[in-house]
C-alpha cells in the first residue's frame, strides 16, 4: 500500500453535484427510444392486435418509426455533445413526444386505448427539464392535444362518446403531475445545492487539514494494522533521516528508530512518549509519542515525532532564568568573604616575619581563592547569558575568520577541512565563537606539541537529515570511556586546576541554539567533539 504524503494534492470531485439537466434529458431519451422500439415490437408481433393501429395502421407505423428515429438521433447527439442541452432542444424533445403520442393514440382508437397516459410521463419530464411557467404551458398543450384528438376522433368515427370525459380527466391528471413534479424539482435542486455546499466545505476542511499537517514542525506518521504507512509529512521524513523524494513507497523497516520504539510500546516496555536516539543519526534526540488513532481501537497507530532539541531549548530558558536569580545572589554572598580572604592573604604575604613554610600556605590560599573566583565568574556568565539571537552563517567563511583571529592571539596551528561548500547554518555568532574557543582550547591543551596537525575543524552537511555540523578533532589521548558520559555535567573535571564548567557552558549555548554537542571517538578520529546544528530552514528563529 502506498503511503500518502501530507503534500499530496486534494482530488476534488470531478462532477458537479448541482442540478444537471443533461443527465435527466439523457435518461429520458433512453426511455423514448425504448418506448418507440417496444411499440413497434408489440405491433409487429401481434401481441395486442386489437389496440395498436386499429383505426389507421399506416399512420401508427409511420408515426412510431419517425418517433423512434427522432429519439435515437437525439440520443446520439447527446453522446457526442457533452454540454448541457439548450432550452430549445429540451422543448423540441417534449413537444415531439406530445405530437407523436397523440398521433399514435389517434391511430389506435383514441383516448379509450389508454395510450394517453404516456403523456403523463412527458409532462413529468417537462416539470423536471423546464422552467415552471413553461412546464405549465406543456401541460396545457398536452391537455389541448388530448381534447382535440378526442373531438377529431369522435367526429371521424362517431363512436365512444366517453372519450371526451376520459380526455378531460386525463388532462386534469396531467396538470396535477406538472405541478407535483415542479415541486419535487425545486426540492431536488435545493437538496443538490445544499449537497454541493457541504461538499465544497468538506473539501476545504480537508485541504486545510493537509496544509496544517504539512506545515507542522512536528513529524506525523500514521500506520495501519499491518504497519503500512498511510500518511507521513515532510517533518517526519526529515527527523527520521529519510531522503526527501516523491517516491512514497516507504516502509517501517526504513525507520529503525520508530520501529524499535513501536515494538517496545506494544510490549508494554516503553511509555507512550519517550526520548530516544536516532539510529541513523547518533547526534540527534527524538521524542516519539505513540497512541491509537481512535480511542479503544488498535487498528491504526499515530506517531508524533519531535526534535528534542527545541523542547530542551524551551526548558533551558526557564532553567537559566531560575539559575540566574539564584547564582546572582549566591555569587554576591560568596564574593565578599572571598575578597576579604584574598586581601588578607596578600597583606599577610607582605609581612617580613613569615616563614617559608607559611609562605607556601599563603600561595595555596591565593591559588584556591582565584579558582573559586573563576568558578563564580563562570556561573555568572551562564546566568547572565542573553537569549540567543541566531542569524544565517556561511560556516566556511566564518571558520576562516575564526581560525585567523585565534591563531594570531594564541600562536597555534589549526587546520580547516570542508567536506562541502558552501554550508549554511542558523546560529548565534557570538555563542558559536565562545563554543569553538573553549573546545579548541581544550583540544590544544591535551594535544602533543610535536603533532603536525594539532587541531582540525571539519565542516560539512550530514547526508541523511541535511543538517550542518562542525567537528573539532585533535590527536590527543581522548577521554576515558568511563568519563565520557560525565563530561558535560557541571563541575566535573579531571584536572585539579579546572572548574568543570567549560563543556557545560558549551552545551548550554548549543541547546540555546537548537544544536547538540556530543563526544565521539574512533580509529580515524581518536578524539572528536561534534557540534550538530539544526537545519537552516527549520530552525526556530
Amino acid at each position: 500500500m502506498m503511503p500518502m504524503k501530507a503534500t499530496d494534492k486534494i482530488i476534488e470531485p470531478s462532477y458537479d453535484p448541482s442540478y444537471d439537466p443533461y443527465q435527466l434529458l439523457r435518461v429520458y431519451t433512453y426511455y423514448r427510444v425504448l418506448l418507440g422500439s417496444l411499440l413497434l415490437l408489440i405491433y409487429k408481433s401481434n401481441l395486442v392486435s386489437n389496440v395498436l393501429g386499429i383505426d389507421s395502421a399506416p399512420l401508427f407505423v409511420y408515426t412510431t418509426w419517425a418517433y423512434t428515429t427522432i429519439s435515437l438521433t437525439t440520443l446520439i447527439f447527446l453522446w457526442c455533445n457533452k454540454s448541457a442541452p439548450t432550452l430549445q432542444q429540451r422543448l423540441f424533445a417534449i413537444v415531439s413526444d406530445i405530437v407523436g403520442i397523440t398521433l399514435i393514440m389517434f391511430a389506435s382508437g383514441g383516448a379509450t386505448s389508454g395510450l394517453g397516459y404516456l403523456l403523463i410521463v412527458s409532462v413529468a419530464a417537462a416539470g423536471m427539464l423546464m422552467p415552471a411557467q413553461l412546464a405549465v404551458f406543456i401541460a396545457a398543450l398536452a391537455t389541448i392535444a388530448l381534447i382535440g384528438e378526442s373531438i377529431v376522433h369522435h367526429s371521424v368515427s362517431g363512436i365512444d362518446s366517453k372519450a371526451l370525459f376520459i380526455a378531460g380527466s386525463l388532462g386534469a391528471m396531467i396538470f396535477i403531475t406538472a405541478l407535483l413534479f415542479q415541486y419535487l424539482t425545486r426540492k431536488i435542486k435545493a437538496s443538490t445545492e445544499e449537497l454541493a455546499a457541504h461538499s465544497k466545505h468538506i473539501a476545504h476542511l480537508q485541504k486545510l487539514a493537509r496544509l496544517i499537517v504539512e506545515r507542522m514542525r512536528t513529524g506525523i506518521v500514521v500506520l495501519n494494522k499491518n504497519d503500512d504507512i498511510e500518511l507521513i509529512n515532510d517533518a517526519a521524513q526529515r527527523l527520521l533521516s529519510l531522503k526527501k523524494s516523491d517516491d512514497l513507497s516507504l516502509s517501517l523497516t526504513q525507520m529503525p528508530t520508530l520501529k524499535h520504539q513501536l515494538d517496545q510500546w506494544r510490549k508494554g516496555q516503553a511509555q507512550g512518549s519517550e526520548v530516544v536516539k536516532n539510529n541513523t543519526d547518533p547526534g540527534s534526540e527524538l521524542r516519539i509519542s505513540l497512541a491509537n488513532l481512535e480511542l479503544g481501537k488498535t487498528e491504526e497507530t499515530l506517531a508524533f515525532i519531535e526534535d528534542n532539541r527545541a523542547i530542551v531549548q524551551q526548558a533551558q530558558q526557564l532553567k537559566l532564568a531560575s539559575l540566574g536569580r539564584l547564582t546572582a545572589s549566591i555569587a554576591h554572598e560568596i564574593r565578599n568573604p572571598l575578597g576579604a580572604i584574598s586581601h588578607a592573604s596578600q597583606l599577610l604575604s607582605e609581612s617580613p616575619n613569615i616563614a617559608d613554610a607559611d609562605q607556601r600556605l599563603l600561595e595555596i590560599i591565593s591559588n584556591h581563592t582565584k579558582r573559586v573566583n573563576q568558578i563564580i565568574e563562570n556561573i555568572l556568565h551562564v546566568s547572565r547569558r542573553n537569549m540567543a539571537t541566531p542569524s544565517m552563517l556561511e560556516l566556511g567563511t566564518w571558520a576562516r575568520k575564526f581560525i585567523d583571529e585565534y591563531t594570531r592571539s594564541n600562536d597555534s596551528d589549526i587546520a580547516l577541512k570542508l567536506n562541502s561548500e558552501p554550508v549554511y547554518a542558523t546560529f548565534d555568532s557570538c555563542h558559536l565563537h565562545q563554543i569553538l574557543t573553549n573546545l579548541v582550547d581544550n583540544a590544544l591543551r591535551y594535544t602533543p606539541t610535536d603533532c603536525a596537525e594539532p587541531v582540525i575543524l571539519e565542516i560539512g552537511v550530514e547526508s541523511g537529515r541535511q543538517t550542518p555540523y562542525i567537528k573539532i578533532i585533535d590527536k590527543g589521548p581522548g577521554i576515558a570511556p568511563a568519563n565520557q558520559k560525565h563530561v558535560f555535567e557541571p563541575f566535573f573535571t579531571t584536572e585539579n586546576t579546572g572548574s568543570g564548567l567549560g563543556l557545560f557552558i558549551c552545551q548550554e549555548l548549543c541547546e540555546a541554539n537548537q544544536a547538540i554537542l556530543f563526544y565521539q571517538c574512533n580509529d580515524n578520529e581518536p578524539s572528536c567533539f561534534t557540534l550538530q546544528m539544526a537545519h537552516p530552514d527549520k530552525a526556530q528563529q
